[in-house]
This record gives structure tokens, C-alpha cells and sequence, in this order.
């Protein structure tokens, strides 16, 4: 059986290592069938073809697709630069992706599409999404609540909908909460990995990364334990039950 290639862009080791865990947990995936990779200190194998995977999974991170080069670092212009060179491959082939956070950035910019911090950044905490028509009958989300919450926290947005992509999730503070490529392709803004534990940890250690003012940092705390975040998960146990 093909493994799932996980790639993760948090130099934060205690970040990357909860979210990697919370990526195997909602997917119900074994270790042995992720190859993991963090791209802030690995590089990917020579010659690395998608096909040799079942999917791909692109982790969240403080990186922005839309800061202009000067303002982002080496290593967040070098992970940007590597997995925007795999995109390619992936949308040649249609081939098994599920984005999430940032990866909703990398596939909107790969297809051409607008991603900036004109307009629908999301504080962190609970973000109330509803599915669309389209979602109502995707593989991934059909039999979701059709209301339902899911933890966000984003400076930058996908801010109109890439030609040739499907709307599968809006929200009222940011719209394109998930789409889907061709058939095989998804990208989500929401992390569906995430639960109230991640983003406690998330939200200490990103405190002063300029997603919330750090004195609020207790109250988002609070307000992730007492969402009720069921949904966003499945749809990680989705792609993995159909692509593996």
C-alpha cells in the first residue's frame, strides 16, 4: 500500500510534531503509511514523484503566499519555493491533495487565483462554515452537517474563486473555506486536523506572530474548549479512506 506524503512547514517543533500527530488521528492513519517531511529543516528526496504516493497532505504555517519576497524569510521563501514546485505534477495528474491553511493559499496561487490580506482574514478560534450545493454532494463532505464550526486563525485569504475550482465550504467572514480542483485536488482555509488542544498550543506559541493581540490570547483559549469542532475532521478521515 502506497504511503501518504506529509509535508509540514511549522519551524516550531512542538507545533509540528501535535500537528503531525493530529493529522495521523483524525485521518486514522498508521505511522508506517505517512512519510513525513518538514520542510523547514528537510529537504524533499531527489526526483520525487507524487504518483508514488497516495495523496499528498500540506500542514498549516506563519508563512504567507502573498508577502512580497522581501518581506518573507529565506526559509519561508525556500518552503514556498518547494512546494510550489510539486504543484505542477499535482494538477497535471490530478492527483490526491488535501491542503490545509496554507495550502489553500499555495493551490489558489498555483491556478492563477487572487490570494492577499485585502479582505476575509480570520482571527484565531471557531469560524461557523456552511456547505455549499457543490459540497452537499462531494465525496468528501456530502452528509456534513450542513452548518458546522471549525478552527481558523489567517492573515491572508483566497480573496475569488480560481477558474476550473468547485466551492465546497463558505463562511460569512471568509467565503472559500474549501474548494476542490479537478476531481482529486482540495484545499481547505479552516485546519480540519485541529482540535481545542492544538489551538490552545497554537495560540501560546504564536502569540506574538500578529494573528491576535497577545493579551487576548487567554480569551481565544477559552473560546476554542467551549466550540463544539466535530466536522472539519471527517473530511481528514475522508481523503484518507478514499485515496489509500
Amino acid at each position: 500500500m502506497k504511503r501518504f506524503l506529509i509535508l509540514q512547514l511549522r519551524p516550531e517543533k512542538d507545533a509540528a510534531d501535535a500537528e503531525f500527530a493530529s493529522i495521523l488521528g483524525k485521518s486514522c492513519l498508521p505511522p508506517e503509511r505517512a512519510h513525513r517531511i518538514r520542510l523547514d529543516c528537510e529537504d524533499l528526496p531527489p526526483g520525487l514523484q507524487v504518483t508514488d504516493y497516495a495523496g499528498v497532505i500540506v500542514g498549516g504555517g506563519p508563512g504567507c503566499v502573498s508577502d512580497e519576497p522581501s518581506a518573507k524569510s529565506a526559509m519561508d521563501a525556500r518552503i514556498e519555493a518547494t512546494i510550489m514546485g510539486l504543484m505542477p505534477q499535482i494538477t497535471r495528474t490530478d492527483h490526491p491533495f488535501m491542503g490545509c491553511c496554507y495550502g489553500l493559499g499555495i493551490l489558489a496561487a498555483h491556478l492563477g487565483g487572487e490570494v492577499s490580506k485585502a479582505r476575509y482574514g480570520e482571527p484565531v478560534g471557531p469560524s461557523t462554515c456552511t456547505l455549499t450545493q457543490e459540497g452537499a454532494q462531494d465525496p468528501l463532505t456530502t452528509g456534513l452537517h450542513p452548518v458546522f464550526d471549525a478552527f481558523v486563525g489567517h492573515k491572508e485569504a483566497v480573496q475569488t474563486l480560481p477558474v476550473g475550482c468547485v466551492h465546497l465550504i463558505a463562511s460569512e467572514p471568509c467565503p472559500f473555506q474549501m474548494i476542490r480542483w479537478g476531481r482529486n485536488v482540495y484545499a481547505t482555509q479552516f485546519h480540519p486536523e485541529a482540535d481545542a488542544m492544538d489551538f490552545e498550543q497554537r495560540i501560546n506559541i504564536y502569540r506574538n506572530y500578529g494573528y491576535f493581540p497577545p493579551e487576548d490570547a487567554e480569551r481565544l483559549i477559552s473560546l476554542c474548549h467551549s466550540a463544539e469542532v466535530t466536522q472539519p475532521g471527517l473530511i481528514l478521515r475522508r481523503f484518507a479512506e478514499r485515496y489509500g
